[in-house]
């Protein structure tokens, strides 16, 4: 196929671009020249005439160096034949490599022409050739159906791939001839085409339960290709619902640059069957080379991950068909489009299009000296950019198409004065933050002979004596011309900055060396310093190409002043210099370093959130971007919980700050790690690992186990009255969460009855006496003890013994309600004497009366034998009988509390030590219900009467069931005997006692009450 050539067409926009250009006398961009050829074209093949499509006589190309640059920083493709004026192909074109599927695939070039300064875009459309076969993404395409699948079904089969477009891409699939399935084409929407089994005859497992078909793809080139895959078809029983997916079509949107494993959308297909046949899996369809590497689909989940660089400047967005297959090959698809959004991450790039270089000194104010070309990959805001110089120089930059500059001079030039200027050129996006970068453009004047020279003296003398010698020296005189020597140094190319990453032996720049003098002194040497890593190699005649001779660092040297010196073989031989500066621009090449191998962060409990624990800081020797680092954590859990939900980091300054409030008595110590990234392309990071210890706080009291304060009840031990002193009497025991010296225990006795006769040991919290038990000594001795931990500071608790010293339990004073203060305890006791002489009197006066008037009646007879009648069915009903559950502890404790003026009477339980006790803080009270009449006692052990009668209402008793020798005393409300009848017994309403029982027989308690 042979290349056309496309007429040179001039846009409305370049007609008035090229009109003020014209008026100001500038001539700097001409229109745009098109040509179309084929791809994959040999290199050195004649795509057209340049000379002639832009009116330029061929024999001027080699005097304006005409040389064809690429459009930005995009490889060069096409090259000028400087001889015939044709472009020609300098490199290998892939139209796929370079376009894709685009529709139209347009490589820019530019032709630079010099003398005056001219510059032509060249645009060349590739067209494409069939060079590509089609492809499936598996050879194999396995399908599992079941007989009972219905005739006309569907299977959608893979989509074949061919990497040509147009009428070179896939036309259509073919498969071949079977009698039970053929083949449905379909055009997608959005182009290209996709085919489906569709089922002709019902399948029947029994006679077939496999079936082999070819798939064939074939594209619409010449010579037509084609590819194959092969469908394997498994015949099993029915699965007659295929996936449906949520949604049609998915629209995600992603910003550029979006870290690994972030999640773009979760698709979700649903499958009525039950079940293998409802087990949905997700895969993609077909992908392209382009989105190959950039997303995975997890098959199970349905979430669509980031799985490789995203940079918008490559490909702004993504379309991919997602599958959802059941578990026995039922198939639906959807569209996924995936539209990433811009980020600034591009700095702009500066380009020196063309560089006139020296600049004679007398040139006039607003001479253009060079054209800048400034670009930037991002776009909109982001890819808006402002050009700008230093203030310092007699330069200026002047807008002139877009993204376009031109250098001129804004004043006189005196090579006296400044001979070689170096120009900043700064680009600065629009950004947000706003990206910049520079590039240094040095400039030399050329000497014009516009100094005379000018004599040391304004006059001479010489003095000489007569008859002297012809030839004698009589003076000399001496003039000085401040223009420079006549070997002068040009630099007619410079590659500034170099990557640091170049290989040693790549060219920098072209320098040229003149001298006006003729034969001998014409002839020059040119040589540079020896500490600088480039030499200068000759090339024709007073040329020398400027080469790197090792591997570059821009970490370590980031600039060179390489001084170039020219010598002539003149007698004397003359000189000059020029110092060339070259900057190394920076390459991605070094991970951030962390300044330490590790972190450790120490904090206390319950700080507060937000609070900081550390710092880690990262360096990276690069430049700019590539040394920018941003922080981040790694996944992980602690606890089972996300690590973000402990810490979290500052991204920009790597302050460690916690999430929640930590608890050392949960754990006292974890590992997150921190990554620390840059932000070159592609991305370098490090890892490292921060340690978090939480030290303890004292933000817990001690815990007392035994004795267990309850309200206002006490715990009471039986002293014996032989104890001598060091005799242990009780324990306190007690616990503290915290650790360390939070959790070390000290016991105090605080207050007590006798000061002087028990102590506490300090660590171990034993009560001891002190001396030997004296009958001075009183009989109730109440104790508070405190336990106090060794924390910062200090927190305590306490609890309350009661100690009653006494060998038996018949020495038991009366029970009172016992109190600390003895004031209270006082007026307590006289009050209650009060009231009982009160109530006593006034019953005795009511019972006599009533008494005569039931003996009058009948004559009631009480059966009491010295022992206590105890009905075994009869228990309280909140209480347990205990028969067959063993011993108890061989010490009890109860406060029994009996009334007689009042209806009720009351018997407290308080908690023993023993888990299998009673509860405490119940009581058993009276109703009138348990008052019985006075009848007749012979006949039963039980005396049954009218609950109307009045002497009912003052009679009861209190039996006391014994089960079995040293356990529980249970009291049990049953009405025994009559007042009355035995006078002896009336003591039975003022027993107030306090029992403490630990080994008593029945005999012994039934002689007590009596």
């Amino acid at each position: 196929c042979c290349p056309k050539r496309i007429l040179v067409q001039f846009s409305v926009l370049g007609l008035v671009i090229s009109l003020g250009v014209f008026l100001l006398a500038l001539p700097t961009v001409c229109g745009d020249v098109a040509y179309s050829f084929t791809e994959e074209m040999k290199r050195g093949s004649v795509v057209g005439n340049i000379a002639k499509d832009i009116g330029l006589e061929v024999g001027k190309l080699a005097a304006r160096k005409a040389r064809i640059d690429a459009d930005g920083n995009s490889k060069r493709y096409c090259d000028i034949n400087l001889g015939t004026g044709d472009i020609i192909v300098a490199d290998r074109i892939d139209r796929e490599g370079l376009c894709g599927k685009k529709a139209s695939c347009i490589l820019k070039q530019e032709l630079v022409l010099e003398n005056p300064l001219e510059l032509h875009r060249i645009n060349v459309h590739v067209q494409d050739i069939n060079d590509n076969s089609p492809q499936f993404k598996k050879n194999t395409i396995k399908f599992e159906i079941r007989e009972s699948a219905s005739k006309g079904s569907r299977y959608r089969l893979d989509e074949a791939h061919d990497a040509d477009i147009g009428q070179n891409a896939i036309q259509g699939y073919s498969i071949e001839a079977n009698e039970n399935f053929r083949l449905n084409v379909i055009a997608k929407s959005g182009g290209g085409k996709y085919s489906e089994l569709v089922l002709e005859k019902e399948l029947d497992r029994e006679k077939q339960q496999e079936l082999t078909i070819v798939l064939v793809a074939t594209d619409g080139g010449t010579p037509q290709r084609s590819g194959t895959a092969v469908i394997h078809v498994t015949v099993l029983d029915a699965n007659d619902n295929a996936p449906v997916f949520s949604q049609a079509v998915y629209k995600a949107s992603l910003p550029e640059n979006s870290p690994l494993d972030t999640v773009v959308v979760t698709v979700s297909a649903t499958d009525a069957d039950e079940g293998v046949n409802g087990e949905v899996t997700y895969e993609f369809d077909h992908i392209s080379d382009e989105s190959n590497n950039v997303f995975s689909l997890d098959q199970t989940t349905g979430e669509v991950k980031v799985s490789g660089s995203i940079d918008y400047e490559e490909l702004s967005s993504y379309e991919m068909e997602i599958t959802a297959k059941d578990g026995l090959g039922l198939v639906s698809s959807s569209t996924l489009i995936i539209d990433i959004t811009d980020v600034n991450d591009n700095a702009p790039l500066t380009f020196i299009k063309s560089l006139t270089n020296p600049i004679p000194e007398n040139v006039s104010p607003g001479t253009e000296v060079g054209i800048i070309n400034v670009q930037d990959r991002d776009s909109e805001t982001n890819g808006q950019v402002r050009c700008s110089i230093q203030q310092n120089v007699p330069f200026k930059l002047v807008p002139s198409i877009k993204n376009y500059y031109s250098l001129v001079t804004t004043g006189q030039l005196d090579r006296e004065l400044v001979s070689d200027y170096n120009i900043t050129i700064t680009a600065t996006d629009e950004g947000s933050p706003p990206l910049s970068s520079s590039k240094t453009v040095q400039l030399s004047v050329a000497d014009m002979n516009d100094n005379p020279p000018v004599f040391e003296e304004q006059s001479y003398s010489a003095y000489v004596t007569e008859n002297n010698k012809p030839g004698s020296t009589l003076c000399s005189v001496t003039a000085r011309d401040p223009d420079w020597r006549q070997n002068v140094i040009y630099l007619k190319s410079l590659s500034n900055p170099i990557p640091e990453n170049v290989s040693p032996g790549t060219e920098v720049g072209i320098i040229n060396v003149q001298d006006r003098d003729s034969d001998t002194n014409k002839q020059v040497r040119c040589s540079i310093q020896q500490n600088a890593p480039f030499k200068l190699v000759p090339s024709i005649k007073n040329y020398y190409s400027l080469v790197t001779t090792g591997q570059l660092d821009r970490e370590l040297v980031s600039d060179y002043n390489i001084t170039i010196t020219a010598t002539d073989e003149g007698s004397p031989p003359l000189s000059s210099s020029k110092t060339v500066q070259l900057s190394v621009a920076d390459i991605n090449d070094n991970p951030p370093v962390f300044e330490e191998q590790s972190y450790s962060a120490y904090v206390t409990e319950n700080n507060k959130p937000g609070s900081t624990l550390c710092s880690v800081t990262a360096r990276d020797p690069d430049w700019r971007q590539n040394g920018t680092v941003i922080y981040s954590l790694l996944p992980g859990e602690v606890n089972g919980a996300p690590v973000s939900s402990y810490l979290s980091v500052n991204g920009d300054t790597g302050v460690i700050h916690a999430v929640r409030s930590f608890d050392y008595e949960q754990f006292r110590s974890f590992k997150v790690n921190v990554m620390a990234r840059d932000n070159g392309s592609p991305p370098l990071s490090s890892n490292v690992t921060v340690s978090v210890f939480i030290s303890d706080v004292n933000d817990n009291s001690p815990q007392i186990l035994y004795p267990a304060p309850e309200g206002n009840s006490f715990m009471t031990e039986l002293v014996p009255k032989a104890a001598h002193g060091g005799s242990l009497v009780s324990k306190v025991i007690a616990v503290d969460a915290d650790s360390g010296q939070n959790a070390w225990l000290s016991y105090h006795i605080v207050k007590s009855t006798d000061p002087g006769l028990f102590t506490i040991g300090l660590h171990s919290g034993e009560i001891r006496t002190q001396r030997d038990i004296s009958e001075s000594d009183s009989m109730k001795q109440n104790l508070i003890v405190s336990v106090k931990d060794n924390g910062q500071p200090s927190l305590s608790a306490t609890c309350s013994l009661y100690l009653l010293i006494s060998d038996n339990l018949a020495e038991v004073p009366e029970l009172k309600d016992i109190s600390y203060d003895e004031k209270n305890s006082k007026l307590t006791s006289y009050l209650i004497i009060a009231l009982v002489s009160v109530s006593t009197f006034f019953l005795t006066f009511i019972i006599i009366i009533l008494g005569v008037r039931f003996c009058r009646r009948r004559k009631p007879r009480l059966l009491f034998d010295g022992a206590v009648a105890i009905p075994s069915a009869y228990l309280p009903p909140n209480y347990a009988d205990v028969d067959g559950t063993g011993t108890l502890r061989s010490a009890y404790n109860y406060d029994a509390y009996l009334t007689t003026g009042s209806r009720t009477s009351d018997f407290k339980f308080v908690t023993s030590y023993n888990d299998n006790t009673l509860p405490a803080d119940q009581t058993l009270r009276k109703s009138p219900s348990d008052f019985v009449d006075f009848g007749d006692c012979d006949g039963s052990p039980e005396v049954r009467t009218d609950i109307t009668s009045p002497l009912a209402l003052f009679c009861f008793s209190y039996s006391v069931n014994f089960k079995r020798y040293n356990t529980l005393i249970l009291f049990e409300r049953i009405p025994k005997f009559c007042i009355m009848r035995r006078p002896s017994l009336r003591g039975l309403f003022y027993i107030s006692s306090f029992f403490s029982v630990k080994t008593t027989r029945v005999s012994d308690l039934r002689s007590l009450i009596v």
